[in-house]
């Protein structure tokens, strides 16, 4: 499919909008407004708000954030800091504290999960371009799939390219 696209140019090389830019760009709000109101998005905003408004929830977090800085202050001077052990278990025990709190789980999964419909999104858009662009992402689920695979990148590294 060719496509006539009319550039202009105006003062100082900038373009300006043509027809074509417009409509991608309207089609850009109509995906935006999509994952807005996706499941995953729904979600991350009741998780998030359950973990703002949860009183103790909050506690535990401002209370993992006060440890957090005698235990910077300790690292400083490390097990010769006279409070060294006592500071290490008690922000390991409110870490974990945290980390086990049915808000922060929940949010944390929701988090994920929502990433992971951007990044499949992103992974979507930039293999209808080409093949060859790389789409950066932390899900290992995307590196299996990416370019290198096709041995695009010869980096040798981790990817399994061969150099």
């Amino acid at each position: 499919m060719n496509r006539v696209i009319d550039l202009r140019w105006k003062e100082g090389g900038k373009m300006l909008a043509t027809m074509e830019n417009l409509a991608l760009l309207d089609l850009s709000d109509d995906l935006a407004s999509m994952i807005l109101e996706s499941a995953e998005a729904e979600r991350y905003r009741v998780c998030l708000s359950q973990m703002t408004n949860s009183l103790q929830t909050q506690q535990r977090i401002e209370r993992l954030a006060k440890i957090k800085e005698q235990y910077d202050e300790v690292q400083r001077f490390g097990r010769y800091h006279p409070d060294y052990k006592e500071v290490n278990r008690l922000a390991r025990q409110y870490k974990r504290e945290v980390d086990m709190d049915e808000h922060v789980a929940a949010f944390r999964q929701a988090e994920m999960d929502l990433q992971s419909l951007l990044d499949e999104i992103s992974f979507i858009l930039a293999g209808a371009v080409s093949e060859n662009i790389k789409v950066p992402t932390g899900n290992p689920f995307f590196e299996t799939k990416s370019a290198c695979s096709t041995g695009g990148c010869g980096s040798g590294g981790g990817c399994g390219c061969s150099a």
